[in-house]
């Protein structure tokens, strides 16, 4: 039975408390993997017909990555290259977002704490949660993560969606991606992608890369729509 993408999440939520419950309990980020996150530069819904895009060019003719501030007020990145986060965090500081970007290849990744958990995030589970498979239960902590205000501000829809609304003042995006740099094909399957937003109450801390194995597991979980 295939798991939903909402399942998957969950389940990494999970393993991310188990891991560090004897610390501290750990935000409510949104950690997902799948076989394809970034989207064909210039596909717009209609609802974006309006909006202002920004491509940003760098070293070539392709652009690396392109920012839409669209009529609701949310803010699409579509990354093609992972390339220049620093300007990336330039060019969304002019939309009013301070964010912290960090590009890793895949079966690299952060291996500590880097934010302060905001007001909401920093929920904890038990063991008997951790390790439940009642559906209900699961229900009841995934209608708790997706309450939390980092589920809310970093969506992962039309490649990264930021909703300012739920960003309060001081307040940090972080996002960390990983791309696979061979590129998955119908005869060598794999994992593309691998991409973390979580919200921080002050400075984000800098990046513990550690090897990560298991980000080339392709498992079996679909991604949402539009990613």
């Amino acid at each position: 039975m295939n798991e939903t993408f909402e399942d998957r999440l969950l389940a990494e939520l999970k393993t991310e408390i188990a891991a560090r419950r004897q610390a501290r309990p750990a935000p409510a980020g949104r950690r997902t993997t799948g076989r394809r996150f970034f989207a064909a530069a210039g596909v717009l819904g209609v609802a974006a017909a309006t909006a202002v895009a920004v491509p940003v060019v760098i070293g070539s003719g392709t652009p690396a990555y392109a920012l839409t501030k669209n009529p609701d007020g949310s803010i699409n990145l579509k990354i093609h290259e992972l390339r220049d986060p620093d300007q990336v965090e330039k060019d969304l500081a002019d939309m009013g977002i301070t964010a912290d970007i960090t590009y890793l290849p895949l079966g690299k990744w952060c291996g500590n704490l880097r934010v302060t958990p905001v007001k909401g995030d920093n929920f904890s589970l038990t063991p008997e949660e951790i390790t439940s498979k009642d559906p209900a239960v699961k229900a009841r902590m995934r209608e708790r993560l997706e309450s939390s205000p980092s589920y809310k501000a970093v969506e992962m829809r039309n490649g990264i969606t930021i909703h300012p609304e739920y960003i309060k003042p001081g307040q940090i995006v972080m996002i960390q991606v990983a791309e696979n740099p061979v590129e998955p094909t119908v005869d060598n399957p794999g994992v593309n992608w691998q991409v973390a937003g979580m919200l921080s109450a002050g400075p984000v801390k800098p990046c513990q890369v550690i090897d990560e194995p298991g980000a080339f597991e392709i498992g079996d979980a679909t991604p949402p729509p539009g990613s």
